[in-house]
C-alpha cells in the first residue's frame, strides 16, 4: 500500500540517519520508536520528549493514514492546463512591446503559471522512480527542457529531507538565515538577478564537459543542482546520472542553443531574450519569496532531529495569493517535511483534518502561520537581535 511504502521509506531514512540496524520487522511497526530513540541521540535544550514526538507522529500518521495515494488525473490536468496557459500568455508578451498594456495583462499571468508548472518537479522527485513515469517524462518535455529545470538537477532535494544533512553543508536548499544578519537575506534575494544567467550559462557550455572525465565529474557534482547554498556540490558517490537524465540535459542544451540560434539568424529579434530573462527572473522572485518564509532557517550547520526539522519548517494559511506564491501544496511547507509522500492536492486535507483533530497548542499547531509577513518577520526580528539571544538550533549549551 502507498502509505505503508512511505511510512518504510521514512523508517529507513531515518534508520540510515542514525547509522542503526534493525530488522524488518521492525521497519514495519517502529517508526515512533525510532523517532523517539533518535530524539535521545540529538538532546539539546529545546528539545521534545520522546513520547511527545512518538505520540505526536503515530497520531499525526493515523490521521492522515488514507491520504498517501495520488491521483494522476489530478496531476495531468493541472500541469497541462498550467504550463500551456503560461506559454500562451508569455508568447502574447514576448510578441508585444513592452509598452505595450496587453503585453503586461500578460505577463504576470504568465509568471504565476509557468512558476507553477515548474514546481511539478518538487513532486517529480518524490515520485518512486518506477511510478508515474509518463507524467516525468512529460513534464520534462514540456516544462525541464525548455525552462532550463530538468528533473535531475532537482534531484539534490533528497538531501534536503534527510536529518543528516538538513541544514547542513550538504543541504543544497538551507542557507543559516537566523544565525546571519539582515544582509545575508539581502543577498539570497539578490540571487534572482544572476541564478537565471548562471543556469544559461552552464547549459550553453555544458556540452564541453563531455569532451574530459574529470570535466564531466565536475560538472555533474558542481553544476547540476538547483541550489541556493552555492557551496554545495556532490560527491562522485552520490552522483547516479542515468541515460535519461543524460537525455534530458542534451534536450535542455538543444533548447539554450535554439535560443541562440533564432536570434544570431534573425528569426526572431535579440530583444526576445532579456524578455525571457525578465520572466525568469520574476518567476524566480516567486520562488525566493517562498523559499524564504518555508522555514525558519535556525539550523547552524549541525545534525539535528527529524522533529527538529519540523519545527524549523513553516505551514502558511495565508489568503487567496498565498496559493499564487506558494503553488502545488508548497504553504504546507512543514507538513510536507513530516510526511513527504502525501501527494500535493491532498495536503490541503491532511492540513485540516491535523488542525481539527490534534490538541490545541499541540507541536503541529506551533507550525502555523497566517501569511508570509509573519513568518519572514520574525526571521528578521532573529536576526536583529544580539547573537547569543537568538533561538537557534544545534547551539552548543
Amino acid at each position: 500500500m502507498p502509505f505503508w511504502r512511505d511510512a518504510n521509506w521514512f523508517i529507513q531514512l531515518l534508520i540510515q540517519d542514525m547509522n542503526k540496524h534493525r530488522d524488518n520487522a521492525a521497519l514495519k511497526g517502529g517508526a515512533a520508536a525510532h523517532l523517539a530513540e533518535e530524539s535521545n541521540s540529538n538532546e539539546n535544550p529545546g528539545a521534545e520528549s520522546a513520547t511527545v514526538q512518538r505520540d505526536f507522529y503515530v497520531r499525526a500518521r493515523k490521521i492522515c493514514s488514507d491520504l498517501f495515494e495520488p491521483n494522476p488525473a489530478w496531476y495531468w490536468a493541472d500541469f497541462l492546463l498550467s504550463v500551456f496557459t503560461a506559454y500562451g500568455l508569455a508568447s502574447v508578451f514576448l510578441e508585444l512591446s513592452l509598452t505595450s498594456p496587453i503585453a503586461w495583462i500578460c505577463f504576470f499571468p504568465a509568471c504565476v503559471l509557468v512558476y507553477r508548472a515548474s514546481l511539478f518537479v518538487h513532486e517529480i522527485v518524490h515520485f518512486p522512480r518506477n511510478e508515474m513515469k509518463a507524467f516525468r517524462w512529460v513534464w520534462n518535455f514540456l516544462a525541464g527542457a525548455p525552462m532550463m529545470v530538468p528533473s535531475f538537477s532537482y534531484e539534490s532535494h533528497t538531501h534536503h529531507h534527510s536529518s543528516r544533512h538538513y541544514g547542513t553543508e550538504h543541504d543544497g536548499e538551507y542557507l543559516p538565515l537566523a544565525s546571519g544578519t539582515l544582509s545575508g537575506i539581502f543577498v539570497f534575494m539578490a540571487q534572482v538577478f544572476f541564478q537565471p544567467l548562471l543556469v544559461f550559462l552552464r547549459y550553453l557550455i555544458g556540452p564541453l564537459s563531455f569532451l574530459h572525465p574529470i570535466l564531466r565529474q565536475w560538472t555533474l557534482t558542481h553544476a547540476s543542482s538547483l541550489v541556493i547554498n552555492f557551496k554545495y556540490h556532490k560527491d562522485a558517490d552520490q552522483v547516479k546520472h542515468s541515460r535519461e537524465d543524460t537525455f534530458w540535459e542534451v534536450m535542455t542544451y538543444v533548447r539554450v542553443w535554439a535560443m541562440v540560434a533564432v536570434v544570431v539568424f534573425g528569426i526572431m529579434p535579440w530583444t526576445r531574450l532579456p524578455k525571457m530573462l525578465l520572466i525568469a527572473m520574476f518567476v524566480l522572485t516567486l520562488n525566493h519569496i517562498r523559499t524564504l518564509a518555508a522555514h525558519r532557517y535556525r539550523s547552524q550547520g549541525e545534525t539535528i532531529s527529524h522533529l527538529e526539522q519540523f519545527q524549523d519548517s513553516t505551514n502558511i494559511t495565508g489568503k487567496w495569493y498565498t496559493e499564487l506564491i506558494c503553488p502545488v501544496g508548497l504553504r504546507y511547507h512543514a507538513l510536507h517535511h513530516l510526511f513527504p509522500g502525501i501527494p500535493y492536492h491532498n495536503l490541503g486535507t491532511a492540513h485540516r483534518r491535523l488542525m481539527s483533530e490534534l490538541p490545541e497548542g499541540s507541536i503541529y499547531h506551533q507550525s502555523v502561520y497566517p501569511g508570509f509577513r509573519s513568518v519572514i518577520g520574525e526571521l528578521v526580528e532573529t536576526v536583529r537581535k544580539p547573537h547569543e539571544e537568538r533561538d537557534i538550533v544545534g547551539r552548543q549549551a
